[in-house]
């Protein structure tokens, strides 16, 4: 094999790790980019939080209130022009200074640092609570769950300790919707080695415990369910004797809602069926969901819009990234290092760390200052359905932002990508503004959220002894000018969740 050397010209394109670094922070959401705040502010020393006094902050939200503007931007992070400027000059402010005449000379062995310094300032914005109202464990303590409550209840009943092992053992098969999802064998098979006992002791202490709170706890099948909790109801009259019959063989043609059937087999008029369909609606199917806890999540908007004066303003919220800036005095070792007799591994130390603050921060700028635009352009294209809701929504797709901007349908992707915004309607992530469009008979395009609000209010309105169909939802549409199929308004209906006609019919 001949070795040789050979020239060729080509073209690569190549990524460099600040436009990687840029990127990755773009597709972050509001947590995971305060995470990497954190994690850049533990690992370089030269970066830190820059803290705004409460009085500066009071001033600048006077006077943004003052200046409203509609491009109005609010950009998180010194820029690098910023960083330079503060390297050069030796104006740092690094933070507040005590004053020792403030502090008495003499301090008693029993005061408290309330007794010397009383907190008389009032927070900028934000409730104010009263201390004898604000109950800090009420607001951070969970409720416990279905299982603690049983237990909870069979500490309280006097049983034998076979049969509280026996509770035990049901009660940590009962799943969180109170159901029992292990079999009365599994239960026998898995207690038999420590207790003589049989199947039949093990439903008597099942009966006991579907007996608490809830009521229906422990139930083995729907029925089950539904008749514990019908057994509760006083008095018992026609009407709860009605459901009990219609619960106890007629389940499967309640669900399909074949209430003709229902009449027939029970030789009941409507009035009594409908009397009887309104106590079955009381009742649970899943009791274990009044105890269950479930954690709540909550969204943080990284956007506000709002409309002040006639128009539309669009702000970052300055609370998803903290404002991080260069600290000064080893910005100013950078500087002079030069002329400082250090080592060259602590002067390439600082000046690398230095380096990757500007980075980062320059990352933090570039982020928040495309999420700016990409916001300001998708209100300016919605502005009706902040007007009017959904059925007032225009079709968007990711190529027109993109030419608006002048960026790339792959960097509008990722700004779009778990970021939220608040607007006087509510919290919308920003891909809910962009939907595809139908034509309509004018020569239009409507947009399938517009067509899924109008399906939506149609089925709200419809009788509920005779829904509307799909073919009749693509007649009324049509009649309004949007012309659209039946298997797409099928596809939309399942979407929002909306079940056929067939299974809508109701009595009530």
């Amino acid at each position: 094999m001949k070795l040789s050397l050979q020239l060729k010209m080509g073209q690569q394109l190549t990524i460099t790790p600040q436009l990687q670094q840029a990127i990755r922070l773009l597709q972050l959401s509001t947590l995971d980019l305060q995470q990497e705040i954190q994690e850049a502010l533990d690992s370089n020393p030269l970066l830190e939080l820059e803290e705004v006094s409460e009085t500066t902050d009071s001033s600048e939200s006077s006077s943004d209130d003052n200046q409203l503007t509609e491009d109005s931007e609010i950009i998180t992070g010194a820029s690098t022009q910023e960083l330079s400027d503060r390297e050069g000059s030796d104006d740092f402010s690094i933070g507040d200074n005590w004053e020792d005449k403030d502090i008495p000379s003499d301090l008693a062995v029993d005061s408290c640092w309330e007794d010397i310094y009383t907190n008389t300032t009032l927070p900028a914005s934000g409730p104010v609570y009263d201390a004898d109202d604000f109950d800090l464990d009420s607001r951070n303590t969970k409720t416990g769950t279905l299982q603690d409550h049983l237990n909870w209840q069979l500490n309280l009943t006097p049983m034998s300790d076979g049969d509280r092992l026996i509770a035990m053992a049901i009660i940590d098969a009962i799943d969180t919707d109170g159901h029992l999802a292990v079999s009365i064998d599994s239960i026998h098979a898995g207690l038999i080695r420590e207790l003589d006992i049989d199947e039949e002791e093990i439903i008597a202490v099942l009966h006991r415990i579907q007996q608490f709170d809830p009521v229906g706890v422990g139930y083995r099948d729907l029925k089950e369910c539904l008749t514990l909790q019908l057994a509760q109801l006083e008095p018992k009259t026609l009407d709860v004797e009605v459901a009990a019959r219609v619960i106890d063989n007629h389940l499967d043609q309640l669900a399909s809602h074949d209430y003709a059937q229902i009449m027939k087999s029970l030789k009941i008029k409507e009035p009594e069926l409908r009397e009887a369909l309104k106590i079955i609606l009381t009742l649970n199917p899943k009791p274990g969901s009044e105890i269950t806890s479930s954690d709540v999540s909550y969204i943080v908007p990284d956007v506000f819009v709002s409309k002040k004066n006639g128009r539309w303003l669009v702000e970052l919220n300055p609370e998803t990234a903290p404002k991080v800036r260069v600290n000064s005095e080893y910005a100013m070792l950078a500087i002079n290092s030069a002329d400082k007799k250090n080592s060259e591994a602590d002067s390439n130390y600082i000046k690398e760390n230095l380096q990757e603050a500007r980075w980062f921060i320059k990352s933090l700028h570039s982020r928040n200052e495309t999420l700016m635009k990409v916001s300001t352009k998708i209100v300016e294209h919605q502005k009706n359905f902040l007007e009017y809701g959904d059925e007032a929504m225009k079709p968007l797709v990711l190529h027109d932002i993109a030419e608006a901007v002048g960026m790339h349908e792959s960097t509008i992707s990722r700004v779009t990508t778990q970021k939220y915004m608040h607007t006087p309607r509510g919290i919308y992530e920003l891909k809910y503004f962009f939907s595809s469009h139908v034509g309509t008979e004018g020569g239009g395009e409507a947009s399938s959220t517009a067509i899924r609000a109008l399906i939506k209010k149609l089925v709200a309105a419809e009788n509920p002894k005779k829904p509307l169909s799909d073919s009749k939802i693509t007649e009324l549409l049509s009649e309004q000018g949007i012309k659209i199929a039946r298997r797409t308004i099928a596809k939309y209906r399942e979407s929002l969740s909306i079940a056929p006609s067939n299974e809508r019919k109701r009595l009530l």
